[in-house]
């Protein structure tokens, strides 16, 4: 699961990421259904996501917290939106100061150290729950032309999915019947190919010129497009219902 992307520019993105969920959530309103997240309103998504910059900085810093008082925390704030803000605020702050050799809980395939990771995580992490506060403000699954998502960190965004999270062996990505599903993101001279069947799945990297002549299903488009689309947050690239259609099972 290799990544070009630096800490620095996962935080950068995280910082973005974190502006836009504020200002989206303050646009829907805090009691507004999210469409993407079934059940949930803006306010427990805030409740969620300021939790887990929280847990993840007490990862940094070697403690923990308790995981429902938090997320009660944060709903029962006078401010959801301003916790939401301090939480990633000292988030980035422990990102920064850990030291390079920091030891912590990682928990994807070929992971980065800890620090790295860390930022990796919480920069997707926070970028995706971001596009859930635009879909409450919208009342809709928005598509990628709704955000202002940077490809570069969209492409970095499939790869930890597709390497570090579908390779899982608690993915439910499987399959009776062994097949290839390839991924294509048109800013990126590279693909992956997912070998799928009744183990976890295994995730090559390869020229996106080959994807097409090596796999059994293929899902391409703008980088945006597809990283929303594999999280399930928009439903706008043509193939999408090829995607969800083949005979596996997605999770």
């Amino acid at each position: 699961m290799p990544t070009t992307l630096t800490p620095d520019q996962h935080l950068a993105a995280l910082r973005d990421a974190v502006s836009a969920f504020a200002r989206h959530a303050q646009e829907a309103g805090l009691d507004v259904p999210v469409p993407t997240c079934p059940d949930w309103t803006v306010r427990r998504l805030i409740g969620h996501q300021g939790m887990v910059h929280r847990w993840a900085a007490a990862n940094l810093r070697g403690r923990t917290i308790e995981i429902d008082a938090t997320e009660r925390a944060g709903r029962r704030a006078p401010s959801p939106v301003d916790w939401l803000r301090d939480g990633a605020i000292d988030l980035v702050a422990a990102i920064t100061t850990a030291p390079d050799d920091v030891q912590t809980v990682v928990f994807l395939n070929d992971a980065p150290g800890p620090r790295a990771f860390w930022a990796r995580r919480q920069c997707h992490e926070t970028t995706i729950h971001s596009v859930d506060a635009l879909a409450a403000a919208l009342g809709r699954y928005p598509t990628s032309a709704d955000t202002a998502i940077d490809p570069g960190v969209a492409v970095d965004g499939i790869d930890e999915l597709l390497a570090g999270f579908m390779t899982r062996n608690k993915s439910r990505l499987r399959s009776e019947s062994p097949m290839v599903v390839g991924v294509v993101a048109e800013e990126s001279p590279t693909g992956w190919l997912v070998e799928v069947g009744p183990a976890p799945a295994v995730v090559t990297v390869v020229p996106s010129d080959e994807v097409a002549d090596r796999c059994d299903v293929r899902l391409e488009g703008p980088a945006v497009a597809v990283y929303l689309t594999l999280w399930n947050r928009s439903d706008e690239l043509d193939l999408v219902d090829l995607w969800r259609s083949a005979p596996v099972t997605w999770g």
